[in-house]
C-alpha cells in the first residue's frame, strides 16, 4: 500500500489489486461511520482511493501504511437484479474466447453475483467486478462510435452496463431496460461502489441460462 498527497488535505492511496481497494473502501466507509475517520469524500477507482478533506493527511497516510486492511465484509442491502437479454452483437466472440457455446455464456454470466468496484465513465456506470480471471476478455480493437443505452458488455475483468448512448470499446453481449442513471431518483444513480448486482436473463436467454 502507498499513500500519495493530493494538494493539502487529499490523499490518494494505491494497493495491489481491486480486491484490495474494494476492501480498503469498505474500511474506510466503516471508519467514517463509526466517527472515527473525518472526511469529506471517499472514491473508489480500479486499484486506488481517493480520500478528500481531510485534516491531516501525513498521520492517516502513516497510520494506512502501517495497518492491514480486513477483506470488505459483505453489503447487507438486497441484491439488485438487472433484467437482460443475452442478444448482443459480440456474443459469439465472447464465446469463442471463452471456449463455449453462446448460451454457456449467458448461464456463466448470469450465475456471477457481481459487486461494484467503482463508477466512473460516465453517469451511472459501474464497473462490476466477479467474473473468475480465466473469462477476462480484451476490448474490441476498433471502438464503436455510439454503444445504445442499456448495452451490457465486459472489458478486462469487469462488467458494465452502458447508462446512456456513447462510444466505447466493451464486447457487448446483452441488453437491459434497466435504468441506470435518473437525475429525477434519490439517488441517481441505481448502481454505487460496494452494490451486489445480479443480471437476470430474459426472453430466449432466460431458457439457456
Amino acid at each position: 500500500m502507498r499513500a500519495l498527497p493530493v494538494g493539502d488535505d487529499a490523499l490518494l492511496v494505491e494497493v495491489a489489486s481491486g480486491d484490495e481497494a474494494q476492501a480498503l473502501h469498505a474500511e474506510l466507509l466503516r471508519r467514517r461511520a463509526e466517527g472515527s475517520l473525518s472526511v469529506r469524500e471517499i472514491v473508489p477507482a480500479a486499484r486506488t482511493v481517493l480520500l478528500d478533506g481531510l485534516a491531516d493527511p501525513a498521520r492517516l497516510a502513516s497510520e494506512l501504511t502501517a495497518a492491514e486492511v480486513p477483506p470488505a465484509p459483505p453489503r447487507a442491502r438486497d441484491v439488485v437484479e438487472l433484467p437482460v437479454r443475452y442478444d448482443g452483437p459480440d456474443l459469439a466472440d465472447v464465446a469463442a474466447l471463452w471456449g463455449v457455446s453462446e448460451p454457456e455464456v449467458a448461464r456463466i454470466h448470469a450465475s456471477t453475483e457481481f459487486r461494484v468496484a467503482f463508477c466512473g465513465f460516465a453517469p451511472g456506470f459501474g464497473y462490476l467486478a466477479g467474473l473468475p480471471p480465466r473469462y477476462d476478455v480484451p476490448r474490441r480493437a476498433t471502438p464503436r462510435t455510439a454503444v445504445p443505452a442499456g448495452s451490457v458488455g465486459l472489458a478486462g475483468p469487469y462488467t458494465g452496463v452502458y447508462p446512456r448512448s456513447s462510444p466505447g470499446g466493451w464486447q457487448l453481449i446483452g441488453t437491459t431496460d434497466a435504468v441506470l442513471w435518473d437525475h429525477a431518483r434519490v439517488p441517481a444513480a441505481l448502481l454505487s461502489p460496494g452494490t451486489r448486482v445480479r443480471f437476470i436473463p430474459m426472453g430466449p436467454s432466460a431458457d439457456a441460462a
